[in-house]
């Protein structure tokens, strides 16, 4: 098996609990792109996050990732078939796919070896769909907490592939003529203790706990209690604008 930089393991439990699900809109839209419904190839998986709703639209989702720690928080379904596995290299078969689907996970990939994975796997006539979302946006107090701790505390640590997230995934090139997608947002409503467990979430949080031995979240934790003005129970709004990539073989 190819290696791979294993980001997420170690939060497995936190990723499967805090970050966001993405809309059904995007489900409804990416399954009436294609021509049939057989299988779609679910690749960087992570916890099953687009796998369990996929499997609503496909016959069959085989849902991939280089991570067991986080395929074990995944949630089991009839017509999910987990598996470990690198991008780069899949166990499906040959023009076996209608639909490849890459949920906040395309940056980890090497791009040439992926695509010529997916020209194997897809069959004449599927879509590829690449996705990914920015940093949230909620109160104003609260998003300067989050961008002092995003770029001040934990930006050196960021992995360097973090660039593509941060440019919508332009500038990379899809290996077919791209789809007209629409805009598609998620929304949620969020206290106190969901904003900490979702900055665990974070490559960067973790790495600089590796690196330093000392865990950044206390001084951030401080700085969102004032924010949140003494009521960690009130629960605010929280948005992501979702950029999603889709194109026909």
């Amino acid at each position: 098996m190819a290696t791979y930089k294993d980001h997420f393991s170690r939060q497995s439990a936190d990723y499967a609990i805090y970050r966001p699900d993405y809309p059904r809109d995007l489900y409804v839209f990416l399954s009436s792109l294609c021509r049939a419904h057989e299988t779609v190839w679910d690749c960087g998986t992570g916890n099953g996050q687009a796998a369990l709703p996929l499997a609503e639209f496909f016959q069959q989702v085989i849902a991939t990732d280089p991570s067991s720690a986080q395929l074990e928080k995944a949630a089991p379904h009839p017509s999910i078939n987990y598996q470990v596995a690198v991008a780069e290299k899949s166990p499906l078969a040959d023009a076996s796919c209608d639909l490849i689907t890459v949920a906040q996970a395309l940056h980890w990939f090497n791009f040439e070896a992926f695509f010529k994975e997916v020209d194997r796997v897809l069959k004449p006539g599927g879509v590829i769909a690449v996705w990914t979302y920015p940093m949230l946006t909620s109160t104003p107090a609260v998003d300067a907490v989050i961008s002092h701790y995003y770029h001040n505390v934990v930006g050196p640590y960021w992995p360097p592939e973090r660039k593509w997230v941060e440019v919508l995934y332009q500038g990379i090139n899809l290996p077919y003529p791209e789809l007209t997608v629409p805009l598609f947002s998620m929304e949620r409503e969020w206290d106190f203790n969901n904003f900490m467990g979702y900055f665990n979430t974070w490559s960067a949080t973790q790495k600089y706990i590796r690196d330093t031995g000392k865990n950044p979240l206390p001084d951030v934790e401080k700085a969102l209690r004032a924010a949140w003005e003494g009521d960690e129970a009130r629960r605010i709004k929280v948005r992501w604008q979702l950029h999603c990539r889709a194109a026909r073989k």
